[in-house]
């Protein structure tokens, strides 16, 4: 009598199975209580590197330093419910502050308004969220393949040099009004040789800086930004540093913001776009690359949509938070392993310790000196650095070291938002070049060896008189056709000019319209001259293609042969040829 009907049935289940599916509702399905410990421990452990990290980052994004804290738990929390990596931990980065700074700082009036940079950068978070939601409906995960590694690197060397020449004034207690890298560098020089420095501060940011790198590599399961930040806070205490111009954090605001839809102008929407992107493209490939290492170490399956996905949903609870843009951070990752993490309840448990610092606590860290924030940003910048991968790129490839130091120059002297779209730039460019002038050569017959080889290797590679085998290694399209149909002119100018030119076109995966039209052209003027244009290996996609182009107007359909052993036999029954030595004998 009181059950439920069968539509009401079928809804609830339907209901049931959509909460399962988001992947906080699973990991709570599927806990066990022997991960609770380990899990509290390494909360506890994180929470060590979150405070002084998110208020360090924020502030090298140009916002005040509870912004980073506010932003730290809500994506925390995000995360925990959207995201489907156990132990990915996301929060405030080094590589999206110079990016939010360079988007929020020039669209803030002069002199600086708080509230309005606050604003701007949580529009931006909610816009990073926006893109990284649509792109995983969208399956477009591929996207964070834009960047190659050459140019990441080189985008990455030069976000660390701005980060640290950006810092230093803050380092060394004074300050600089200038943009850019070049500006930035000459106003340090010129502060320190006019005095600027305020000796209290340098002691306590470069005291800092090497207290972080010694425990880093001598004793790296210390948790050396903690480390740094209590000697900082006890010197403020015992040698009084605030009275010797050591500026200092302050009182921070007690408790959490207020859900806030923040409101800015609709002339600011475009602006702020342009940043939204890059900061996306850059979390995204973040967040691809920091799943997969750690998914491989624990045997875990790489969800790169649902990944982009919890990213998004943790940048969409910062935004409605006062906070700014998040990514995944490989560092504070690697701390909840060593830490023994098992799920997201670690990120949780990091989340709810900052919150009851907020609210029962909130001057704990009144009186850590801003030289020792600068000195978290800098030594995390020193990480973005790959000397050794650039070093490595100069051995192996100078085309591919260029990319790299092309893109560290756009970084270095345009900026970092110009930086990241000339890295994309010259990544999509780099691909169009290897397209566009692939390699291409000569087979011949090696003994011994089965199949055609690339006479530039072996020289004395076996011909066949009358016959020429060329392979093109790219698909044969608009850029590259002309390429092609020189090669193949200079090839049928020999003398004596062959007879068959066999195309071992198993590389070439695609005939454009455009590469048509030129070997139509092509194959008639070579007929003219009595020399026969032959393909072997043609993927049948491409046959087709070929054959819908109504190329077999002018090839001759006998001419196209499943491989180039059965085209070669074919050249020999009807000419008779034999095999001579690559020197013609």
């Amino acid at each position: 009598m009181g059950g439920r009907s069968a539509p009401d049935r079928r809804g609830h289940r339907g209901l049931v199975s959509r909460v399962r599916a988001v992947p906080g509702a699973r990991a709570v399905s599927s806990y066990r209580r022997e991960w609770l410990v380990k899990d509290l421990v390494a909360g506890v452990v994180l929470t060590t590197l979150l405070v002084p990290q998110g208020m360090a980052y924020a502030e090298l994004a140009g916002l005040p330093a509870i912004t980073g804290l506010y932003t730290t738990v809500l994506c925390l929390l995000g995360y925990a419910v959207f995201g489907p990596s156990r132990i990915l931990v996301l929060g405030p980065d080094s590589s999206l502050g110079p990016m939010i700074a360079a988007t929020v700082l020039p669209m803030v009036a002069a002199g600086g308004d708080p509230d309005r940079a606050v604003a701007l950068a949580s529009v931006l978070a909610l816009m990073v969220a926006a893109l990284m939601i649509l792109a995983s409906v969208a399956k477009l995960g591929f996207v964070a393949d834009l960047i190659s590694r050459p140019t990441m690197i080189g985008y990455m060397n030069g976000l660390a040099l701005t980060i640290l020449i950006g810092q230093l004034p803050k380092l060394l207690g004074f300050s600089v009004d200038a943009d850019g890298l070049i500006g930035e560098a000459a106003g340090v020089v010129r502060g320190l040789a006019d005095g600027a420095a305020v000796p209290a501060a340098a002691a306590v940011g470069i005291g800092g800086i090497l207290v972080v790198l010694v425990l880093q590599r001598f004793l790296p399961k210390v948790p050396a930004v903690l480390v740094m930040v209590v000697l900082a806070i006890a010197a403020t205490v015992v040698l009084g540093l605030g009275e010797h111009g050591v500026d200092l954090v302050g009182e921070l605001p007690e408790g959490l913001p207020p859900f806030t839809v923040p409101a800015v102008r609709l002339a600011d929407l475009p602006l702020l776009l342009g940043g939204a992107v890059g900061i996306a493209l850059v979390s995204l490939a973040d967040t691809i690359s920091n799943a997969s290492a750690f998914a491989a170490r624990t045997g875990q399956e790489v969800r790169g949509n649902q990944e982009m996905a919890g990213v998004g949903a943790a940048n969409l609870a910062a935004g409605l938070f006062q906070g700014f843009p998040v990514s995944t951070s490989g560092s504070r990752t690697a701390v909840a392993e060593r830490a023994g993490a098992r799920t997201q309840l670690t990120g949780v448990v990091g989340a709810a310790l900052i919150v009851l610092m907020l609210v029962l606590a909130p001057g704990l860290f009144r009186n850590l000196p801003q030289p020792a924030l600068a000195a978290v940003v800098i030594t995390a910048s020193l990480s973005l650095a790959d000397v050794p991968g650039t070093v490595r790129l100069w051995r192996q490839s100078r085309t591919e070291f260029l990319l790299c130091g092309a893109a560290f120059a756009g970084v270095a002297l345009l900026g970092v938002l110009q930086g990241i779209a000339i890295a994309v730039g010259l990544s999509v460019l780099n691909v169009f070049r290897r397209a566009w002038w692939p390699y291409r050569t000569v087979l011949g017959r090696v003994p011994d060896l089965e199949g055609y080889h690339d006479v530039r290797s072996h020289p004395r590679a076996r011909q066949l008189p009358g016959l020429v085998i060329y392979r093109f290694d790219a698909p044969l399209f608009f850029a590259n056709a002309k390429t092609f149909a020189d090669e193949i002119r200079r090839l049928a100018g020999a003398d004596p000019p062959p007879t068959w030119i066999v195309i071992a076109a198993e590389p070439m995966t695609d005939v454009d319209t455009t590469a048509a039209d030129v070997l139509e052209d092509l194959d008639e003027e070579l007929n003219a001259d009595r020399v026969h244009l032959v393909f072997a290996e043609l993927k049948d996609p491409v046959r087709r293609k070929i054959e819908r182009y109504e190329l077999t107007r002018t090839i001759d359909p006998a001419h196209f042969f499943p491989t180039v052993e059965s085209a070669v036999a074919a050249y020999r029954r009807l000419t008779g040829a034999e095999w001579q030595d690559g020197d013609g004998h």
